[in-house]
């Protein structure tokens, strides 16, 4: 408004200069405006912060704030701010409009914590305006709120998920599972569609027709997931640190793993051993599985795989299946730890997971403008080499390696889990 009474003060001015005097009062009427539009903007009745109390990392979690404010007017507009920790918003801070509701106003956010452990919200800032436009009204308060930020377990409570566990080999009643297994379990007479290879020639001959041997699926088997907690595993790949999508795929199938009976355990180290559970034999106890997964810390130094896996060897009295997460950068930083994988191997069956790198290969699959994107397609499609070359190592070594995108982790890790279970390997 200031600016565009100028010209007309300019214009008044060269016409009459003697009616000067207008200037000051227009200047004057607009900032009695203003001040009759700051009084009419009413005052703040109540001011509250819903705050949810826990949430889940990569997940969405709802934050509302609900202000009461006495005489505003339909034209009126309220905006709020709040200052929270770096684990809830980038840069700490929450912004977001209010609109009236029901006499009040209320304004709702999504949250997406980008890490584990416990995000502040430490304080509110309230600002609206008068009917006018021309004036604010601002106030803050302190808060004392904070959220919990478990794992994500979201695909745990996926519908394709529980249609899965409603198979009889997963049901919540136990039972013994005739089918792919080791143990011997009973003769059966042989049907079309069975695999030729089960057929008892012997009592098959005995009894003048054919009969296949049925075994029974493995259960009470020893499964344990270690996770890297160093500065690889700490690097975010498309907005969220590997390790904590580690840590879902993992929890999802240490979910199926309990329904089927099988025993497991969380073991995470970094420069040294951090966590390490004892085994969970129930569904039951799942939530003791997310609570310790949730204490793993994140940490900007290199793991120590020596200490931490011959510590875990010593805690395992029987042959068991270690699903270790990591990555590494080149084949200098990963000899340690494939020689200490290569002695775990001789007793245990490991699964080796390892996300794959989209930076560098969407890197290599870039178009080539300049000398620099020749650079670097040169220094990544050398990276990429080099990293095929460990994984190969460890192949050669009796590791299953799981490589796969972080989207599709999960389910690769799950179908590698019932792979080495049909085949009876672990016990």
């Amino acid at each position: 408004m200031v600016a565009g009474l100028a010209p007309l003060a300019l214009i008044l001015a060269a016409a009459a200069p003697g009616a000067w005097i207008a200037a000051p009062a227009l200047g004057g009427a607009l900032l009695v405006l203003v001040l009759l539009d700051g009084v009419f903007a009413g005052a703040l009745a109540d001011l509250r912060v819903i705050v949810p109390a826990d949430a889940e990392v990569g997940e969405a979690t709802a934050l509302t704030v609900l202000a009461d404010l006495t005489r505003a007017g339909p034209r009126a507009r309220a905006e709020a701010a709040l200052e929270c920790g770096p684990r809830l918003a980038p840069g700490g801070r929450i912004a977001l409009t209010l609109a009236p509701l029901d006499g009040a106003w209320s304004g709702t956010t999504d949250l997406h914590p980008n890490r584990r452990g416990t995000g502040a919200v430490s304080r509110v800032w309230l600002r609206w305006s008068g009917p006018l436009g021309l004036a604010h009204r601002q106030t803050s308060r302190a808060l004392d709120s904070a959220v919990r930020i478990w794992p994500n377990i979201a695909p745990v409570r996926s519908p394709a998920l529980q249609l899965f566990l409603r198979d009889a080999q997963f049901g919540m009643i136990a039972r013994r599972i005739r089918g792919e297994g080791t143990d011997f379990e009973a003769l059966a007479e042989y049907e079309p569609g069975m695999d030729r290879r089960r057929i008892d020639w012997k009592s098959s001959a005995r009894h003048a027709r054919l009969y296949a041997k049925e075994y029974e699926v493995e259960r009470n088997n020893q499964i344990v997931f270690a996770f890297d907690c160093g500065q690889a595993m700490c690097e975010p790949i498309d907005g969220l640190p590997r390790i904590d999508r580690a840590v879902t795929a993992a929890l999802t199938t240490a979910y199926v793993a309990l329904k089927a009976q099988d025993r497991v355990a969380l073991f995470g180290f970094a420069a040294r051993p951090e966590v390490a559970t004892p085994f969970v034999t129930s569904s039951r106890d799942f939530a003791r599985l997310q609570r310790a997964a949730a204490g793993l810390e994140y940490h900007y130094g290199e793991a120590n795989f020596t200490l931490a896996l011959s510590t875990l060897a010593a805690r395992l009295q029987r042959r068991s299946l270690i699903v270790l997460f990591s990555d590494f950068a080149d084949p200098t930083s990963a000899e340690l730890m494939v020689e200490n994988v290569g002695r775990l191997v001789e007793r245990h069956v490991v699964l080796f997971v390892v996300m794959s790198d989209a930076d560098l290969a969407r890197i290599v699959s870039a178009p080539v403008v300049d000398m620099d994107s020749v650079g670097q397609a040169v220094t990544a499609t050398s990276l990429i080499r080099q990293r095929a070359l460990v994984l190969q190592r460890l192949r050669q070594l009796g590791v299953r390696v799981i490589e796969a995108p972080h989207d599709k982790i999960g389910t690769r890790l799950l179908d590698a889990y019932l792979t080495v279970k049909r085949e009876g390997r672990i016990g």
